[in-house]
């Protein structure tokens, strides 16, 4: 090999072990490496840049506009309200809520679908007497399930289609071809999902258990109307760097002030509530002035409108990882005060303040109402929902919304517009009916996401212009002894090995010039291979930590690896044997 290949191919095996293992996000890794791989010679500024002129990428990019005016107008909601009501068994249930959310995710990006149905399946869970357990991964997998059955299921399938396109543009597939195999696979690993998940799945308490007695993690103090602290702040109390304790709010007269700073001037009668042990509250009977609340109601049950209880999932990408939350000041930064913190579904004990924040970790917060929609999008949680779980009211514009997204399948489905036309007009046409708004449609782009994908065309370029996929192939090709099938078999297991360690899209974009170069080597045709990748990219059913909507119940669930492992490990080899065995069929070698 070239000194370019060389230095092509060690970035490749850096890059992988970096997204696996390291808390840097694979948009800041791919494109660290674009820079040095530009910076050594091995790909000029167009190849590095090439990726952002795709047309897969910008058609993810409209979609997400199109999928952000339906969240804004309810349009997932109204589904959940029709579809939920009440089955009479557990299967039941994983009926009713498995097969919309499969059918959904093949046209709407599956993140949302499961952001909007957690809060949902809690609630509902707790109305049918059954543990959300048993339902959420089993959610997120049908999600993923359904994402298969269409070129706008996953940004992947877009993006995979788009390098085909660049590479054999007479190759070019409809936005139902992959339906072929999309929905034997998806109908296989729903049936899979109904039948095993009640058999595979633990109950525990989970988070819902662990957040319900707000008495267990709160302390709740009053300001004596004749003692020493009346009209003193909150510093001035002594009770802003208490040991085990921290002020987060006060109730005075009939309201709340929440998220309270050190300013804050104290009344007699006030109701303090403090966060922490229980232990701990030797420390606030000890402060002169203050005296033990006579309100047997926990003010974190009463309803306020000056404040939010609310449930925030910390991300991988969450800037807290590793760092104590006082440490971090993370009061300071979201303007919310932690409550109590869930981690595999128990509630972490002892002094919040000293507790280091994971991935996964399902945070309660006390936060005032702007902090939903101003973090909604925030890299730093996966998922935020209010405590309750109360679905959005069902704006009017939500048919519209479904109207648009239906115009625009239909429109790429039958040849009318190319699918980034079709995306294009839709998203068009959601902002200038008011479905969505310019700015819920910048929030809605997942830019982590554009970016990895934008930034592995050019780390795949590099592989392609240096010859390195050329080499990697005749090794591949030397291991699989020119066997087409074993060549498949092959290229859909490194992809779904890959998935499970780093992003779909980068696993699927950098292996895609050497799984062409190998199709070209043994003069097959390069479409099975690209559906392969396609299918094993989606197949991330092993970890959480593979698929963004995994790591996303994976908190509020209460779920050890081990519950992946258990009911994943059957799903992937499911999904794969029936991939595997109908590819070959529909599109022949």
């Amino acid at each position: 090999m070239s000194l370019d290949a060389w230095i092509a191919v060690g970035v490749v095996l850096t890059i992988f072990p970096l997204m696996a293992f390291s808390r840097l996000g694979p948009d800041i890794i791919l494109l660290g490496a674009v820079i040095l791989l530009m910076t050594l010679g091995v790909i000029d500024p167009q190849q590095a840049l090439g990726g952002f002129s795709n047309s897969g990428l910008f058609t993810v990019a409209f979609m997400y506009v199109l999928v952000a005016s339906i969240r804004e107008t309810g349009g997932i909601d109204l589904i959940i309200r029709y579809v939920l009501k009440r089955p009479k068994s557990e299967r039941g249930a994983l009926v009713r809520l498995l097969i919309p959310v499969a059918s959904l995710s093949g046209f709407v990006n599956n993140t949302p679908v499961v952001a909007t149905y957690i809060p949902a399946v809690m609630s509902w869970s707790r109305r049918l007497r059954l543990s959300p357990q048993r339902l959420l991964m089993p959610l997120s997998f049908a999600s993923i399930l359904g994402g298969t059955i269409t070129l706008f299921g996953t940004s992947t399938n877009l993006v995979v289609h788009g390098l085909l396109l660049e590479r054999y543009p007479e190759l070019g597939m409809g936005l139902l071809d992959l339906a072929w195999v999309g929905v034997p696979v998806a109908i296989a690993g729903l049936a899979y999902l109904v039948l095993l998940g009640p058999r595979l799945l633990p109950a525990r308490e989970g988070v819902a258990n662990a957040f319900a007695n707000p008495r267990e993690f709160t302390i709740e103090m009053e300001v004596d109307p004749v003692g020493v602290l009346v009209d003193r702040t909150v510093e001035e109390a002594g009770l802003r760097h208490l040991q085990e304790l921290f002020l987060v709010e006060i109730e005075r007269a009939g309201n709340v002030v929440s998220v309270v700073g050190p300013g804050e001037q104290l009344k007699g009668g006030d109701r303090l509530v403090f966060a922490g042990t229980s232990d701990a509250a030797v420390e606030l009977q000890q402060i002169r002035g203050l005296i033990p609340s006579r309100d047997a109601t926990s003010s974190l049950e009463k309803e306020f409108k000056e404040r939010r209880l609310v449930e925030a999932v910390v991300s991988n990408q969450c800037q807290f990882i590793g760092q104590r939350i006082r440490d971090g000041h993370f009061r300071t930064l979201y303007g919310a005060a932690v409550l109590a913190i869930c981690r595999g579904g128990e509630r972490v004990k002892g002094n919040l303040g000293q507790v280091r924040l994971q991935p996964a970790d399902v945070l309660l917060l006390e936060a005032r109402p702007p902090f939903i929609e101003r973090h909604r999008q925030s890299r730093d949680f996966l998922l935020i929902s209010e405590l309750n779980g109360a679905a959005r009211p069902i704006h009017e514009k939500a048919p519209l919304a479904w109207g648009l997204l239906l115009g625009a399948v239909l429109l790429a489905a039958f040849g009318v517009l190319s699918m980034l036309n079709a995306a294009m007009l839709g998203a068009a046409l959601a902002l200038l009916t008011g479905c969505c708004s310019v700015g819920a449609a910048k929030r809605g782009l997942d830019t982590q996401v554009l970016l990895t994908i934008a930034a592995s065309f050019g780390v795949g370029a590099a592989l392609q212009s240096s010859g390195a996929a050329e080499v990697m192939a005749g090794g591949v090709l030397t291991i699989v002894a020119g066997n087409p099938l074993l060549l498949l078999i092959g290229t859909y297991c490194v992809v779904a090995l890959l998935t499970e360690l780093v992003t779909n899209n980068a696993a699927a974009v950098i292996i895609f010039p050497v799984v062409m170069s190998a199709a070209e080597s043994l003069g097959v045709s390069p479409m099975p291979y690209v559906v392969a990748v396609m299918f094993a990219a989606s197949a991330s059913f092993l970890t959480p930590i593979g698929y963004q909507t995994n790591l996303m119940v994976y908190g509020p669930g209460g779920y050890r690896m081990s519950d992946f492992l258990r009911l994943g490990s059957g799903l992937n080899i499911l999904t794969g044997a029936i991939a595997l065995f109908l590819i070959p069929l529909i599109w022949p070698f």
